[in-house]
This record gives C-alpha cells, structure tokens and sequence, in this order.
C-alpha cells in the first residue's frame, strides 16, 4: 500500500474543506491515516482480522486523546475518517487498474476497507462515549464538591455561617410548632490571635482543626456544631430538657479544651486553649438574631474573664454597644494624640529620696474626657492594639526619662510590658530602637512583668527576657505573690526585682498574717539578691513595718499619686531642694 500517497492526498482534501484545526490535532490526524493505512492493508494481506485490530490498537489510542481532550469534534474526526476512506479506495482502484487485479479482489479490499471504517467509528464513537460519561461524572462531581465547599467550612469541614443560618431557621420554625425550647451557644476562643502571632498561622489552622474535632466529640447528635469563621464557632441546639440544658452544654464545651492539644509535625508544641461561651435561648423572630444575641453573651463572657460561659440577658446589647463604640474610639486614640503618660514617684525607704518613677498610660478622649485606665487597658490586650499602643509608651517614657536625668534629676523609669508584647521578639527590637532613641542609659529602664505573664510561656519568656536583659535594662515582677510562681521557676528568669501587691500591704498592721508574708518576700528577695518594693503604700504604719522588714523600695498615694510631667518634675524639684540643706550641712 502507498501509505505516503494516502497520508499527502488525504491531508489536501482535509485542508480544501476549509476545516483547519491546530498542529498538535493535525499531527494526530496524520498518525490516525498512517496507523488506519497499515492497518488495513495488513488485513487485506491476509493476516487476519486479529492482527490487523493490533496494528489499529493506536488508531483508536489516538482516538481516545482526542476525546479526553477535547482537541477535535466528533464530527470533524467522522469527516476526516471519510476523507481517508475515499483517498483509500481511489488508491485501490488505481492499483487494481495496474495490476490488472479481478474485479472480485477489488471488490473484497472494497469490503474490507469499509468495514474498516465501520469498525473505526464505532471504536471513535466509544471513546468519545466514554469521555461523556467520564465529564458527566467528573462535572456532577465538581457540582456535589461546590455545594459542600458553598455550605461548610473548607479548614474543618464543619457547617458554615450560610448552612447553620438555614437550620437554625428549620430548627426556630420547628419549636415554633412543637412548643419546644431552642438554644445558640456561640463559642470563640480565647487569645486565639497570640497564639497565631507567636506559633505561625499553620499551626493556627492545625489548632483549629483539632479544636473543631474536640467540640464535635461533645455535641449530642441531636446538635448541630458549626465554624462561623476565624475562631469562632456555634452549637446549635433543640429538645432541650432540665436535664441537658445549654449551660451543661456549655460546661462540656469547655472541659473538651481543658487538654492541651499537642501539634507540630513532631506534635511536640503543646498548646493549651480556652473559650468564651454566649448562650441565647428561647423564641427569636429569625436565626440572625438567636446568633446575635449568642453573640453580645459571648462579648460578655469575654469582659467576665474569659472560660466562660454567660446567658443572654436583656440589656446586654446596650452595653455591648457602648463596649464597641468605646473600642472604636480607641482604635483611633493613637493617632489622634489623644494618650498621654502619668508619672508615680518611687522611693527608696532606707532614706526616703525618690529613686524612680513608674510610666502609666492615661487616655483623655475629646468627648469621653478621661477614660479611667481599667475601662480601656483590658480592652487593648483583647484587641491587640497594646502591642503598638506599648510601643509607643516605651519611646515615650524613655525619652522622657532621659531628659530628666539631663536636668539632672538621677531617676530610673519604669514600663509595664503586658503579655502580647512579651508574646513575640518585637518586643526585643521596641526596647532597644526606645533606648537608641532617647539616648537613655540602659540601666535607667526596668521592664515591669506581671507575674501571671511570666508563666505563660516559660521557655520562650526566659529566652527574650535574658535578650532584654543584655540590653542592660532591669527587669522587675510586678504583683508578685497573686501568681504561681516557684522559687525554681523565679531562679529561671534574670530578675532584679520584686514588686510585691498592694493587696499585702494593704492593712498591714491589721493583718499578722500578711506582715508574716511580707517578711517572707524580703527575705526571699535577698537570699536571691533581688531588691524588693512595696506597692500602694498608702498609711504611715504600713511604711514604718515595710522599713522594719527592709524593704527596698516603695510606691503609693503616701507620697505621691500618678502625676503629668510638670507635676512630676516639681516633686523631684522640691526633694532636690529639701536634700540641699541636708547635704550643705553634712
């Protein structure tokens, strides 16, 4: 067989049709000619049906790429196969002709070549039949796949706002009918957003995951559990009796975190979590509105204390709002200028001359005035606004500490760090570009750390507290004593410091109790060469026994209350003064 001749005549025709199609088709349009060609003429050979299918094999492999692809129609791959058959048989009436072959012969490769054909389409006709049935699946696939990623959560693969909303609805509608009781517990962790910030967002999302699975190992089946979004989540739950009622829900929710979840690779970062816990119950016009009232409990559970859970009740939605009208103005106090920094004087109680002041943040907005600093500092770690509003405070403090010691006031200045700030190594980099820029010596700043802090993250903490420390800047333990620190684990941190709380030492000569205590937290001091300070001094009988224990160092309203920076530099003005005498006659 001229198999050439067959390949050039069948590709003028395909082209004089009109119907071009791109390199790559038209390749595997000439490999379908050149394997069909062969393929028949080894049947007209007499080789048999069964060889000739073999020869064909890539015939119909090619075939079957085209489907999968969709490179070419079948319409156009029918037209083309036609286009062959016809340059096929003129060739057979040439040759024939030439070889003075019988009509019968040429008759049987006739039959032959066209059942060929047949057989081809059919085999095309399958490939392309089986693609079909192939995108039908993959498609109806695609289209179950959309509808659950349209109704759940792709992170946990739990319900997602849009599908909880819809069966809250059913679920209202239901006990709107049954008469029975219904409830939304809304559930978002707490300080979920240090923990991203410290471990990374993938083992944020891990935490997640494991969160999701722990809660749903709690839901009855009667419930429904669902990701809202962020670190937010809601059970969703109806038939409610005495017995299984939201709030021992709510119980079981929290005692399923109480573990520590253990993740990482190596599943060696534990990680301990809590949760909020807003609980609303009863008859709602819609499913909005049961999950914001589950919301604003939530928001309540939060300012409680967190770990919590808390029952919506009338009223809390007006404070709600003005808890969100007040945060939104704090978003924008530090920009607008509107804090500043009040100054309380220390002493040291061996000779009562001022050693130190501490820097407290105050915030004076243009409507609200003067927001009291418990009305606004736990809203600032909750938001983590305090990283940069911290920030701020260290470049603030140390440069005005510097300048007081350049008019020649020789006082140290204290900055109270909160957890978030100790949370990541920022803090490190705020402390030094503070100290560069002020120019003040290193040794003049004590970093302050509640105690409480200094436990939560006990490796890493030591590590950026020995960084700070290298620095040349003092670190103190603020409250000490209301926290659960061991002597083993004080000996951990570089420390330089102890500021013992104001609730020892309020009522000292009233409690023997507390001046017992108080006597053990100086001796503790010194046996570790730590100086010790008193806070909230606020009688001269709590100052005479605080010197008996000697006690280093002491602040309080006895001497002098958090004042702004002119009445600040007149009380070390008026010691300076009063010292002068002393040391002229000396």
């Amino acid at each position: 067989m001229r198999a050439e001749d067959v390949l050039s005549e069948t590709v003028a025709r395909t082209a004089e049709s009109g119907h071009d199609v791109d390199a790559l088709v038209q390749d595997s349009f000439e490999r379908i000619s050149t394997s069909s060609t062969i393929a028949v003429a080894r049947w007209m050979c007499g080789e048999g049906m069964e060889v000739a299918i073999e020869a064909g094999r890539e015939t119909w492999e090619i075939f079957g790429e085209l489907a999968v692809h969709r490179a070419a129609t079948l319409d156009e791959v029918t037209r083309r196969c036609f286009h062959w058959r016809n340059v096929m048989a003129e060739v057979l009436h040439e040759g024939a002709t030439q070889l003075d072959v019988s009509p019968e012969a040429l008759s049987q490769a006739l039959n032959i070549l066209q059942l060929s054909l047949e057989f081809s389409l059919l085999r095309m006709c399958e490939c392309y039949e089986t693609e079909r049935q192939r995108t039908d699946e993959e498609l109806k696939r695609r289209e179950e796949e959309f509808a659950f990623l349209a109704t759940h959560d792709p992170l946990t693969g739990l319900p997602n706002r849009t599908l909880i909303l819809d069966r809250v609805e059913q679920m209202l509608a239901r006990s709107a009918r049954n008469q029975t009781p219904v409830a939304a517990l809304f559930v978002d962790l707490d300080n979920f957003k240090s923990i991203n910030d410290t471990l990374g967002h993938g083992v944020g999302d891990e935490l997640l995951q494991a969160v999701a699975a722990r809660l749903k190992g709690v839901v009855r089946d009667a419930d429904a559990l669902g990701r809202l979004g962020g670190d937010e989540f809601v059970v969703i739950s109806e038939e409610l009796s005495l017995a299984v009622g939201p709030e021992l829900i709510a119980e079981r929710l929290l005692d399923a975190l109480k573990q520590p979840f253990k993740l990482g690779a190596d599943k060696d970062t534990r990680v301990t979590v809590t949760a909020s816990i807003g609980i609303a119950a009863g008859d709602r016009i819609s499913a909005e509105e049961l999950l914001r009232d589950a919301d604003i409990a939530m928001y309540r559970a939060k300012w409680d204390g967190k770990n919590r859970h808390v029952v919506f009740e009338t009223g809390m939605q007006h404070t709600v709002q003005n808890r969100m009208e007040l945060e939104m103005d704090l978003r924008e106090a530090l920009a607008n200028e509107e804090f500043f920094l009040a100054y309380q004087p220390t002493l040291n109680l061996s000779d009562m001359s001022p050693n130190g002041v501490e820097a407290l943040i105050r915030w004076e907005h243009p409507v609200r005035g003067v927001v009291q600093p418990d009305d606004f500092i736990p809203l600032l770690e909750e938001t983590g606004l305090i990283t940069e509003v911290g920030k701020w405070v260290l470049k603030e403090a140390c440069a005005q500490g510097a300048a007081w010691r350049a008019n020649g006031y020789p006082i140290g200045i204290a900055v109270n760090v909160s957890g978030r700030q100790l949370d990541t190594d920022q803090l490190v980099i705020d402390i030094e570009e503070a100290l560069c820029d002020s120019g003040l010596d290193p040794q003049a700043l004590t970093i302050e750390i509640t105690e409480t802090t200094l436990m939560r993250n006990v490796e890493e903490t030591a590590r950026r507290l020995t960084q700070i420390k290298a620095l040349g800047v003092r670190i103190a333990i603020d409250d000490f004593g209301t926290g659960y620190s061991s002597l083993a684990h004080l000996q951990r941190f570089p420390v330089d410091a102890l500021k013992i709380d104001r609730s020892f030492i309020s009522g000292l000569q009233h409690n023997q109790e507390g001046e017992t205590l108080i006597h053990t937290l100086v001796q503790l001091g010194k046996s570790l060469s730590i100086e010790t300070f008193a806070e909230g001094i606020e009688q001269q009988q709590e100052l005479t026994l605080l010197k008996d224990e000697d006690c280093d160092s002491g602040q309080g309203f006895l001497f002098a209350r958090p004042l702004d920076v002119d009445a600040t530099e007149a009380f070390l003005q008026e010691w300076a003064e009063e010292r002068l005498p002393q040391t002229s006659t000396g």
